[in-house]
């Protein structure tokens, strides 16, 4: 059977998410052709972008009204109708991808492969398992192959200025019944986007209340870096919990990330263990945090705190 992969685009009309690049150069090394499809309104700037992606081939393209806040419901039928002709079907890990592509497994009646981190054939693969301290390979013998890769286990394709060939297509029928777009709350801030993002400072229960997470705010302006924090805190209501970093959060695998008063419970070690450099501060020398930080500070994270943030330019 010839590779013929498809990529379902994540974007808002205008901006591409940064995990579809990494999901693009994912699909490069299965071999083969790889498309793109872009589903949206007025989302022309996304395609073109796209159409410039190392290792794209081909790009597909359904502009309407109809898709300007598209719901999984709504998706499914047209990458349905697409995937019947290719033998691979990609997207990644995020909730995005995680919301169609099962539905999209079911309707082809195949199983899916989720949260790929390494790419070993066109029909084997490695993933995680036990909150990433185990990785097994898998083989699927499936007609289609349908998987979402990790993000942070790839680098994101390059784009230049050449040009794949466009198709547009008809709309696919759009009857939805099970679910309505309402809208869209979005937390609007000048710190960078948490999964994408070269520096993170994540906070714990350590830090004791919702006023004290100000010292990881304060480091992390300093730093130019991102906010994430642990379940336990998200849970304690020191923060919102899309800043969750860990198995049931974001994962996340920056240059640094720094984790403030975090004890390194195994579900949040599963989301930021593959960052470059992690350095930890706890008060708790026997912490499971260290186990894996390149550095470690053991001490009161009030006194420390304060003086890192002051002796960072």
């Amino acid at each position: 059977m010839d590779t013929q992969v498809l990529v379902i685009a994540e974007h808002d009309n205008n901006n591409i998410a940064p995990d579809t690049l990494k999901a693009l150069n994912a699909a490069s090394q299965l071999g083969g052709a790889v498309s793109v499809l872009v589903i949206g309104h007025q989302c022309s700037s996304v395609t073109d972008t796209l159409s410039g992606a190392a290792g794209v081939t081909q790009v597909y393209q359904i502009d309407d009204e109809r898709y300007q806040n598209p719901l999984a419901e709504t998706l499914t039928p047209a990458v349905f109708g697409l995937a019947k002709d290719h033998s691979h079907v990609l997207a990644a890990a995020t909730t995005f991808g995680k919301n169609l592509l099962p539905r999209v497994a079911a309707l082809l009646d195949v199983g899916q492969v989720s949260d790929v981190i390494s790419i070993e054939s066109a029909n084997t693969f490695i993933r995680p398992i036990y909150a990433g301290n185990a990785l097994a390979k898998v083989q699927s013998n499936d007609s289609k192959i349908v998987m979402t890769v990790r993000g942070s286990a790839f680098q994101a394709c390059a784009v230049s200025q050449d040009s794949a060939p466009v198709v547009n297509l008809d709309v696919t029928e759009t009857t939805n019944t099970t679910s309505e777009f309402i809208g869209i709350e979005e937390t609007v801030s000048e710190r960078p986007d948490l999964s994408s993002a070269n520096v993170v400072i994540s906070g714990g229960r350590g830090l004791a209340s919702k006023e004290n997470f100000a010292l990881v705010e304060r480091l992390a302006d300093k730093l130019g870096g991102a906010i994430g924090a642990s379940r336990a805190a998200v849970d304690a209501g020191y923060v919102s919990n899309d800043l969750q970093v860990g198995q049931t959060g974001k994962i996340v695998a920056p240059d640094l990330y720094i984790a403030v008063g975090i004890s390194g419970a195994i579900q949040h070690m599963a989301g930021m263990k593959d960052s470059k450099v992690i350095v930890a501060i706890n008060s708790d020398p026997d912490a499971p945090i260290f186990e894996v930080a390149d550095y470690g500070l053991v001490g009161d994270l009030f006194e420390i705190m304060p003086e890192l943030i002051d002796k960072v330019p």
